[in-house]
């Protein structure tokens, strides 16, 4: 379900593709075009997010079971969705997204190998099927995006089976729904894949208001 007002764009990758890099800037570009616009992340952008987000990311709180961490996440989607993303979609805003639905499917359905279809069934029902215009995969080698962090939470931690999992459901969801999605190597230079975000999002912007 897509909204009907706002715009709703998300950014999905692995670890260190630069999502929270090319959302700052998505957002710099629409302000200075004169669209409102509300920059979140996934997980811990809310009061209730903030505590989930240590429960799922924090190594001091061990390891949780495969389907009690995706229960965690879909409950911060829930409260992320309700509290923030909708009403500024309701207001006719631009909400610019650094991981949202994609990311469970790909960490906690591909990654640990839990029922896809199941962890998707729990994400669309937290998020009321709320769906995003327009999904911005930065793909990259798993073993480029982790040599970019000194320390690693829970996920980063993971081996490289694990995150090269995790890329190929990203990939694959975007080669099935290619009107949806747009595919960028995660490896060109910072303007360049700035210059492809825009030029998609712009055709998107009539249901926003300014």
């Amino acid at each position: 379900m897509h909204p009907t007002t706002g715009v709703l764009v998300c950014f999905e990758g692995g670890e260190g593709s630069g999502k929270s890099t090319q959302s700052r800037r998505l957002r710099a570009w629409l302000e200075t075009e004169g669209y409102p616009v509300v920059l979140t992340f996934e997980p811990g952008d809310t009061e209730v997010g903030r505590e989930l987000r240590r429960l799922v990311l924090d190594p001091d709180t061990g390891a949780l079971d495969p389907r009690t961490e995706a229960l965690l996440y879909a409950a911060d989607r829930a409260e992320h969705v309700a509290r923030l993303v909708r009403p500024a979609l309701d207001r006719g805003e631009v909400v610019v997204m650094d991981r949202y639905v994609d990311s469970s499917l790909a960490y906690q359905g591909a990654g640990r190998d839990l029922d896809v279809a199941m962890v998707e069934r729990i994400s669309r029902w937290a998020t009321d099927d709320l769906r995003p215009h327009l999904t911005v995969v930065l793909d990259l080698e798993p073993e480029e995006g982790l040599g970019r962090f000194a320390e690693r939470d829970k996920i980063e931690g993971e081996g490289l089976a694990f995150h090269r999992r995790v890329r190929e459901a990203f990939v694959a969801m975007a080669a099935a729904d290619p009107d949806h999605y747009l595919v960028l190597d995660a490896r060109a230079p910072v303007e360049e894949i700035a210059a492809a975000v825009r030029a998609r999002v712009e055709p998107l912007l009539g249901q926003a208001r300014r």
